[in-house]
Order: C-alpha cells, then sequence, then structure tokens
C-alpha cells in the first residue's frame, strides 16, 4: 500500500510538473469572449433623431380696455405711453416635447403643449426648424397630432410598437427635452401597465415608469428596447416639481387611433358600446354573490346600442374584453377607445353565477336627440340653469357617461333656483318624480303643484343624487 500512494505521489508531480513545462500561449493571442453590450447607444441612435422640440405660442387677451374704456383711443394713448403697455395683448410660449410618427412630418404630442396655441414650430435634433399645424387635438386624452409643414422633405421617425404587450420589469427609455435644456435621454423600467388612478386626462390609462420624466419631457417619446413608441410622456407625480421615479405615459395604442384617424381628414369619434358601469365594490359583489371583486358592473344599457343588440343586461359584471382584465370604467373606456368603429370586440362576463362570452360590435355614437340647448324659463323650478338633451355623441364630447340618456346641465347662475336646489353644472337629470327625463322638452313641461314636494334624480360623477324641491 506505501508503494502505490508512493506511485501515486510521483504520477501526480510529474503531471504537474508535465504543466508547468509546457509553452505557455501569449495572451494576446486568445481573443477574450466579447461582453454582452449594455450600452443603449444604439438605440438612442437609431430613435433619438425623431424626438422633437415644440414652440407653441400663445396670445393672452387683457380685456380690461374693453371692459372700461371700450378699447377708446384714449384709453390705447394712456396705456401705451403712462402705463408703458399696460393692458396690452401678452405672448407667452410654452416648451415641449413630440414624437414624428411619418416621414411626410406627423407629430405626437401632448395636448396642453399646443393648447391655445396661436403658432407652433417645431425644431429637430439636426437643427432644422419647421412651422407646423394642428390636426386633431383631445382635451380627454391629452393628446394632438400635429403636420409639419416641411416642404415633402422626408423626415426621420418612429413607428409605433403595441402597448399591450408590455409588461412590468420592461426596460425602456424616454427622450424630451426637459427644462429645456436640449435633448435628453433616461432610462428605466416599466414600473406598472393599466396604471388608472392617477388623475391626469378623462381616461386615466397610463403606463408608469421610473425612467426620469422633468417639465420639457411632455410630449416626448418612451421607446421599447425594440426600438418601437409605447408611450407618449405625459406627466409626474411629484412633490418638489422634480422627478421622483414615478413617470407616466399614454400608451402608443391610443395615440395611433388618433394618428390613423387625422391622417385620413377624420374627425376625432370615438366608438360606442353603449351602456354604463361602475367599479365592483365590495358591498355589491356580496349583494350579487359574485365570485370576485374584479370587472365593472353595468348599470344602464342604452336601448338599441350597440351592448343592448348583443343582449347585455343590468346587473352584468364584464371581467375582460378580448381577453384584457378591466376593473374600472376608465378601464373599459380605454379598451373602447383604442378600437375601431365597425369591428368587434368579446366581452367576458359574469351573469347570475355563470360566465358568458359576449361579441358586441361597436358602433359609432348617434347624435340623436338633438342638444337643444336652453335657459330653463323663470317660470320653471329649474330657472337659471342652462340644459341640454344628451345623446350619445354629446356625452362622448364633454366626457359625460355615453350608456344614459337624460339632459345635462350645461351651466348654473349662482342664486337661481337652480342653484339654490342643488344642480351643479356636469349633473345629468334622469327623471323627476318618477317620469323619465330624455330630452329639454320633457324638462320644460315640468311644472310645480303648490304646496306639493318634488323629487329630481340626477347622476353626477357616477353616483345617483335626489334633489327635492318643497
Amino acid at each position: 500500500m506505501q508503494f502505490r500512494s508512493i506511485a501515486m505521489a510521483i504520477g501526480m508531480t510529474a503531471l504537474i510538473g508535465a504543466t508547468l513545462l509546457a509553452p505557455v500561449t501569449a495572451a494576446e493571442d486568445v481573443p477574450p469572449a466579447p461582453l454582452p453590450s449594455q450600452s443603449l447607444a444604439p438605440l438612442v441612435e437609431k430613435t433619438a433623431p425623431s424626438v422633437v422640440n415644440i414652440f407653441a405660442q400663445k396670445v393672452i387677451r387683457n380685456r380690461s380696455a374693453t371692459r372700461y374704456l371700450d378699447g377708446s383711443a384714449f384709453w390705447r394713448l394712456f396705456r401705451d405711453t403712462l402705463l408703458f403697455g399696460y393692458g396690452q395683448d401678452r405672448f407667452e410660449s410654452s416648451l415641449g416635447s413630440g414624437v414624428i410618427v411619418a416621414a411626410n412630418g406627423v407629430v405626437v404630442t401632448n395636448y396642453h403643449v399646443i393648447e391655445a396655441a396661436s403658432g407652433i414650430l417645431v425644431a429637430l435634433p439636426g437643427g432644422q426648424v419647421y412651422s407646423a399645424r394642428v390636426l386633431v387635438s383631445d382635451q380627454r386624452t391629452d393628446l394632438a397630432v400635429l403636420q409639419i409643414e416641411a416642404g415633402g422633405a422626408a423626415l426621420p421617425s418612429i413607428a409605433f410598437g403595441d402597448s399591450d404587450r408590455l409588461k412590468a420589469g420592461d426596460r425602456v427609455i424616454a427622450i424630451g427635452n426637459p427644462f429645456g435644456l436640449g435633448q435628453t435621454v433616461t432610462s428605466g423600467i416599466v414600473s406598472a401597465t393599466a396604471r388608472t388612478s392617477f388623475g391626469v386626462g378623462d381616461f386615466r390609462f397610463f403606463i408608469q415608469t421610473d425612467a426620469a420624466i422633468n417639465p420639457g419631457n411632455s410630449g416626448g417619446a418612451l421607446i421599447a428596447m425594440d426600438g418601437t413608441l409605447v408611450g407618449i410622456n405625459t406627466a409626474i407625480f411629484s412633490t418638489s416639481g422634480g422627478s421622483q421615479g414615478l413617470g407616466f405615459a399614454i400608451p402608443s395604442n391610443m395615440a395611433r387611433v388618433m394618428v390613423d384617424g387625422a391622417v385620413k381628414g377624420q374627425t376625432l369619434v370615438r366608438p360606442w358600446i353603449g351602456l354604463s358601469s361602475r367599479t365592483v365594490v365590495p358591498q355589491i359583489a356580496e349583494l350579487l354573490g359574485l365570485s370576485s371583486l374584479h370587472g365593472v358592473l353595468v348599470t344602464d344599457v342604452f336601448k338599441g346600442g350597440p351592448a343592448d343588440s348583443a343582449g347585455l343586461q343590468p346587473g352584468d359584471v364584464i371581467l375582460a374584453i378580448d381577453e384584457f382584465p378591466v376593473d374600472d370604467p376608465q378601464a373599459l373606456r380605454y379598451r373602447i377607445a383604442t378600437r375601431a368603429a365597425g369591428s368587434t370586440v368579446q366581452l367576458t362576463l359574469e351573469r347570475d353565477g355563470e360566465f358568458h362570452k359576449i361579441a358586441v360590435s361597436l358602433q359609432l355614437p348617434p347624435n340623436e336627440p338633438a342638444r337643444n340647448e336652453s335657459w330653463m324659463p323663470n317660470l320653471s323650478p329649474l330657472r337659471g340653469a342652462r340644459v341640454a338633451s344628451l345623446s350619445p355623441a354629446f356625452a362622448d364630447e364633454i366626457g359625460a357617461d355615453s350608456g344614459i340618456s337624460g339632459v345635462v346641465v350645461l351651466e348654473v347662475r349662482i342664486g337661481a333656483g337652480a342653484y339654490r336646489l342643488g344642480l351643479r353644472e356636469g349633473d345629468i337629470i334622469r327623471d323627476i318624480d318618477g317620469r323619465p327625463v330624455r330630452t329639454v322638452d320633457d324638462l320644460l313641461t315640468f311644472r310645480t303643484t303648490p304646496f306639493k314636494s318634488s323629487r329630481i334624480t340626477l347622476e353626477r360623477a357616477g353616483s345617483v343624487l335626489t334633489a327635492t324641491r318643497n
């Protein structure tokens, strides 16, 4: 056994010696294995030329001359000499960002960047400056589509990506012009999708990212790793005014719908499903015996509308549209708004404890009944209120629920009968003393009976309220 151990030791020593005596190859003769590139420079070089700066000039009208001295020559002389121009119209400039999405100069930006602008200039990273005009703008989505007047020149552009494919954790970069410093790139990840609790715009459906987004980034690009545009940066949540890792972008699928319609010369009209809904809360889930707290409860179905024709009923709980979950009315409206009129969506819903799939063909919202805007007469208990009949198209225009009928309150004079009754702008009058109110004419025929109280049912911000006139 000792000889065997010694032999093994000698063998190992010889092997080590042979290894030590073997010729050594120079390090430079063996190329190192390439490391995976972590640089975002190629992605930035590809996409940054399509992100532009937008300069919007706005005229601030001063009405002091016409309010007090009717713009007389004396007033203008007094204003321009003794008051050094006090009272003249002022010009303000706002700075933002935009994204070229077509080589012919179609640009997407935020509505608030170009709101009330009297002139718009677009500056490309290469130094070219062009004037631009608004093709379509929409305050509800905080989006606007511009057309650069480039004389037919082909401009760098970014292709739309599918924002529905984004997942929390995906890497993204944000490009814009924060604080007017010039084009800046920040990177981060998608923190959340379908974020609906942040109150910017009407649809409240956002991509949340921790990529730094600061003032001036509004309208800039949120770009995925494949180089496609997946969002339009729109807002930050901050207590200091600077980035705190809470940036929000409008999904590209919403912007794509607006661009497609704008380049065809179409006015902005969103498709219509013809129902109203509310979030499922624990009390509703327990009352209806629902299996979970997910989905939205259908509260009204517009007679003759797409949902009614497909067989939806009040009490149904919509769980998903085309396999995308919906948990609040904003998410439902977003999913409908990103579809084209005439297309068909498949709803997954729960009814009486059973699950169903129903196909609904979306339509353009009808403009009937006519608005018939009117002030309520002095003999009416609602005097001092300006009202209009609510059609589905008008409801979509003002951001009201398009699944119900009624009369919408557009204005209320302070101190008038309608004001004392508790009516406010945006209220939708549904019925009076149990009688349905569908048009202004229905409301004009309403008269009070002496010594008898009247009960008015109205909807305000999704809640049903009752006003009583004694």
